[in-house]
This record gives C-alpha cells, sequence and structure tokens, in this order.
C-alpha cells in the first residue's frame, strides 16, 4: 500500500518531468556532461523516513551545496566570533562567482557565495593528522549518513579551469582574512564541491539540520547544536545567491544549491528535501528542483513561517480493542471473543494542528497497522485544526485503506466534522464519541467471529442469568417463586442518582444505559447491560447512595432481590447467598481486570 506522501512526490515528477527551461552548467568542462533528463525527488522526515521518486539514488557533484555545511565545520574550529571578524551573513544581491569583499575589510559578505566559502575553507583547522579536505569529507559524511568521495574528473576540470577563484583566494589573502598561502585552500574548495553526492543524501543532510545536527538515519550528531542555527540562518538569508530573497518569499525555507543542479531544503524541526535536476537557470539554480520546492511548499504548507511553527506529533497514544472496550457491557461469551479478537481495532488518538510534518508519521502508522486490523479508529478529541493537505491524504488514505479491507472511522470530530464532512467522509464514518464508534467494531468483528452474535441480546430465564450460574435446579426455583419482578418502558429511569439502595436487578430482557449526570442537562454513557446481566450491586452491598442514573434503553424487564429478601437468605439460605455474593465478587474482579488494563493501554 502506498503512502498517500508518496503518491505526492509522483505527481509533482510527473508535472515537470517534461519541463525543458535552463541549461546544464557547462564552465566546469565536467558538468556539461550531465544528462538534462536525470530527476529525482525525496523527503526525509525528523526520524529518519525517506520518501522519494526519480533518479535519487543517481550520484552528482555536491558544488555549492557543500558551503552551508562546511560553514559549520569552520564555526566549531575556530567559534563564532572569530569566523565573523573574517567572514560576513549579509545577502549580496550579486552572482555566485562574484568578487564580493566588503569596501576596506576585504571580507566576503556571507559564506555562500565563492569568494565566502573560500574564506570558509581557510578556517577550518587541520588536526589530527586529517587534511582540510579529509575533515570536511568526514563532517559531510556524517551529516549524510554515509562515507562521500571526490569525482576526481570533476575535481581536476574544476581545478584546470578555476582561475577566477584562485584570484579571489589571493585577493582574500592579501586582506588577511585567510593567513596561508590560499593555493592549497582553493583546492580544497575544489575538492569540496567535487563530493559525490545524491538526492536522497541532500534530503538526509536537511533531516540533520532539521533534528538540530543529529543525523536521523545514524542516530549521531553531525553538527554541533549550537551552530544549526547559524548554518539555517544564512542559507535563508544567502543560500540561494541573488534569488535568495524572492525564494524566501515564495518557498519560506533554508536552502541552498548548487550547479551540479542539487537544491537541499530544510524546514527546521520537522524534515528535509533533496530535489535533483542538471538544468539550471540563470542564477545557476536548477530550473525543475526550485519548481518542484515551489509546489511543496505551497501544497504541503511547509512555509517555516507558518503561524503553526513546530507543533506536537499528531499521534498522542494508540491502543486496541482488547485492551480498551466501548462502555457497554457484553456477555461473557462475547467478552471472551472480544478480548481475543480485539486486536483488530486499532484506536488512535490524534492531538493538536494537523499539518503535513505532524500528520505524515500517523500515515506510516496506518500503513504498517494496515495488516494487522480491520477497522481503526481515528480519536480527533485534542485536534483543534485540520489543514487541506492532511485532508486531501485523510481521504487517500481512507480508499486505500478499504481496497485494502480496513474500514477507518472517526470521532470526536466536533472542531474538524465540516470539514471532513466537505471532504467526502461519509455521515456514517462519524461518530459523535470513541464510546459510540468502539461499539460499531466491536458490532462488526463480533458478527464476524460469532456468527450467533446478536446486537439485541434475546430474553432470557434464570437459568441464563450470569449471577445464578452455579446455582441448582432447586434454588433457582426458589428464586423464581421468591423474587420480584418489573417493569420498565425505554426512556424510564429504573435508578437515579442520590437515591437508597434497597434493590439489585436481574435482567431477563432489554438493555439498560448507566449515565453519569453532566451539567447543563447532559450526561455520559458509562456502562450498558443487556439481558442475563445484573445491576445496582455495588450499592445495594454497601448501602451507600446510588453514584449514577440507570435508564432502560429499550423495554425492559427485570427480577429483583430486595433487601430483605436478601437478608432472609443469609439466614435461611447461608449457601445460595454465598454462591450469588461469589458471583458478584468474581464479576467485579473481571471489571477491575479490564479497568487495570485500559489504565495501563491509557498510560503509554
Amino acid at each position: 500500500m502506498k503512502s498517500p506522501v508518496s503518491q505526492i512526490l509522483k505527481t509533482l515528477h510527473e508535472r515537470y518531468a517534461s519541463l525543458k527551461e535552463g541549461n546544464v552548467a557547462d564552465y566546469i568542462p565536467d558538468l556539461a556532461k550531465a544528462d538534462p533528463d536525470l530527476f529525482g525527488i525525496c523527503i526525509a522526515t525528523q526520524d529518519g523516513h525517506l520518501y522519494e521518486v526519480g533518479d535519487t539514488r543517481h550520484k552528482f557533484t555536491i558544488q555549492s551545496i557543500s558551503k552551508a555545511l562546511s560553514y559549520g565545520l569552520a564555526l566549531e574550529d575556530r567559534g563564532e566570533e572569530h569566523v565573523l571578524s573574517r567572514i560576513g551573513v549579509e545577502p549580496s544581491g550579486d552572482a555566485f562567482n562574484a568578487i564580493s569583499l566588503k569596501p576596506g575589510t576585504g571580507a566576503p559578505f556571507n559564506p555562500m557565495i565563492n569568494a565566502g566559502a573560500i574564506a570558509t575553507c581557510g578556517q577550518i583547522l587541520k588536526a589530527d593528522g586529517q587534511t582540510r579536505i579529509e575533515r570536511i569529507t568526514h563532517y559531510l559524511s556524517q551529516c549524510a549518513g554515509g562515507q562521500l568521495q571526490i569525482d576526481q574528473d570533476v575535481y581536476r576540470s574544476e581545478s584546470e579551469t578555476g582561475h577566477r577563484n584562485r584570484a579571489i583566494g589571493w585577493m582574500l589573502r592579501n586582506f588577511g582574512i585567510i593567513d596561508e598561502d590560499p593555493r592549497e585552500i582553493v583546492e580544497t574548495y575544489f575538492q569540496q564541491c567535487s563530493l559525490l553526492v545524491t538526492c536522497a543524501d541532500l534530503a538526509v543532510m536537511g533531516a540533520t539540520l532539521a533534528n538540530q545536527g543529529v543525523n536521523p538515519l545514524t542516530g549521531e550528531r553531525a553538527i554541533a547544536h549550537g551552530y544549526v542555527d547559524n548554518v539555517l540562518g544564512v542559507m535563508a538569508s544567502c543560500g540561494m545567491y541573488d534569488w535568495s530573497g524572492e525564494w524566501l518569499y515564495r518557498v519560506g525555507l533554508p536552502a541552498k544549491s548548487g550547479v551540479g543542479g542539487g537544491i537541499l531544503a530544510v524546514l527546521p524541526g520537522q524534515l528535509g528535501i533533496g530535489v535533483f535536476s542538471p538544468p539550471l537557470d540563470a542564477q545557476g539554480n536548477s530550473v525543475r528542483a526550485i519548481r518542484v520546492c515551489m509546489d511543496l511548499a505551497r501544497e504541503l504548507a511547509l512555509h517555516m513561517f507558518n503561524p503553526s511553527a513546530v507543533p506536537p506529533p499528531a499521534l498522542r497514544r494508540s491502543y486496541n480493542a482488547s485492551q480498551v472496550n466501548s462502555r457497554r457491557r457484553l456477555p461473557a461469551r462475547a467478552f471472551r471473543a472480544l478480548r481475543r479478537y480485539g486486536d483488530r481495532i486499532r484506536v488512535m488518538e490524534l492531538q493538536g494542528p494537523l499539518l503535513f510534518s505532524t500528520f505524515e508519521p500517523v500515515i506510516r502508522v496506518l500503513i504498517k497497522q494496515a495488516p494487522y486490523c480491520q477497522y481503526v479508529i481515528l480519536n480527533f478529541s485534542y485536534v483543534f485544526s485540520i489543514d487541506e493537505v492532511c485532508l486531501r491524504m485523510l481521504r487517500e488514505m481512507r480508499e486505500q485503506l478499504a481496497a485494502n479491507g480496513v474500514t477507518l472511522v472517526f470521532c470526536h470530530t466536533g472542531r474538524v466534522g465540516k470539514s471532513l464532512a466537505a471532504s467526502g467522509m461519509e455521515k456514517s464514518a462519524l461518530f459523535a464519541s470513541e464510546d459510540a464508534a468502539l461499539e460499531f467494531c466491536e458490532n462488526e468483528v463480533l458478527a464476524e467471529v460469532m456468527k450467533d452474535h446478536s446486537l439485541v441480546p434475546p430474553p432470557v430465564s434464570l437459568t441464563g442469568c450470569a449471577l445464578f450460574v452455579n446455582c441448582d435446579e432447586a434454588e433457582l426455583k426458589f428464586l423464581d417463586e421468591r423474587m420480584g419482578s418489573k417493569n420498565f418502558a425505554a426512556g424510564e429511569t429504573i435508578i437515579q442518582t442520590g437515591t437508597s439502595a434497597d434493590e439489585l436487578y436481574i435482567l431477563t430482557s432489554g438493555s439498560v444505559e448507566v449515565r453519569l449526570r453532566l451539567p447543563e442537562d447532559r450526561h455520559q454513557r458509562l456502562d450498558v447491560f443487556s439481558s442475563g446481566m445484573s445491576f445496582g450491586e455495588l450499592a445495594f452491598l454497601d448501602g451507600s447512595p446510588r453514584s449514577a442514573d440507570i435508564v432502560a434503553v429499550a423495554p425492559v424487564q427485570c427480577r429483583v432481590i430486595s433487601r430483605p429478601f436478601f437478608e432472609e437468605l443469609g439466614s435461611r439460605f447461608p449457601g445460595l447467598k454465598a454462591k450469588i455474593l461469589n458471583e458478584i465478587a468474581l464479576q467485579l474482579c473481571d471489571r477491575l481486570r479490564q479497568a487495570n488494563i485500559e489504565i495501563s493501554a491509557l498510560r503509554s
């Protein structure tokens, strides 16, 4: 089963695969050999899941994308104050290869243009017996989660044609921005630009930045936590050269492009994006990659200035119906069946604003759970908004689940019910409460595993009542002769909160609902009893006032044990009374055991 996220990327790939705008970079001879039809898109989430389409595993040279990450290494080596004294952080408004130096100091305007990147290489130290390029390669490899290699052909091509960059190096040496002979530093710059990466590598590098410097695939820190914001800051303001302002306006993500055709973009705290396509525009940015990023930002609401900022994960907790049941008491056989087959029903509590980045992990859980369940309930109790992206993915996910035999329903949809209905969700899939949704799903599962299961249990005699399961024929005859009978119409209150508890009721026909009174004439269903079950035992035994209302749901017939008759049993038939008390105790133990299971599930 395919995730809607994968389908979104597939649609974007199809949308722009035929685009023929732009030209492959040719100022470096080896780059001119790139196939203009190559095109890949990859998203890496903060927890390391990859969505990819197209040529995401084709290797190409990283080029200027390396500038952003090597800047992080320079900050780690020298500290922010030293690096800022040599390299500015202001947008230059010039092309990437412009000789943009500040008047007087000769400092490059920012580390994203060539002058700034060469100056950055000069700030990186040789350490632990390693050269600058060895340390840069290791650093970028940690960000990508795999060992990167230099494309020697591209490196030679860059070195043989890089006269302008050598001139920049000598100018930086003249102003004291770099302290050594610039030749080795410029060669280091050529080599770092020639590191081979894939589109997927770029996405993981972005996810590493999104994850505050920890690579989500390896779990290892790649970038010092204290400098992640600095790297993202210069990417946001300067990463797309003289198109950086419009990029920030239209896309709203820190990003860095390279003339090899790649773009790396980051949604801080959430995900990284890698796009690869060699044809470039006049600014040196990949034409297809820019279009893809613009559409992704718009269609998935990824702009970093989205007021939702970094919301909590959408999945609050998850459990199944063998752990948490609906608020109705099932006959013993049906209850045992639900214990066995309840894992076919999965409840997922959601929370917060549902956006692409928070809802995407929920999609993954749904796909993972689909082979193991038949019903999924999404509880919206703690959800206060859902955007169009998530509504679309939810609708697609529901269709896919249905095609795989899984029914997706929703409950507590008060705040978002209209949006769900408008998006095409049938009214039958929307439930007012989790209790109602669980009961629906339980009935469906029980109907499948118990062919004789009935939604309305039939009337029973005393022999079919759980309270008297251990009584012999003579005892049942005695009880039948001495117990009272009462009938109640549907909607009639049988027990009222606060009244004295003088009777214990045994249902022989119909069903009743236990209700907790709430303000404003509202109530909450606590339990449902049907024929064969008893109710009112606790207050009857300890003499306390009734703690809830009990109302007939359908016409009810009851047998009643009065307090005087119960006391008479104790003196004349203590064995019979002991059997009844023992069964009450066993039923209470079952309820307590189930309550413990529910508490454990709801704490997870």
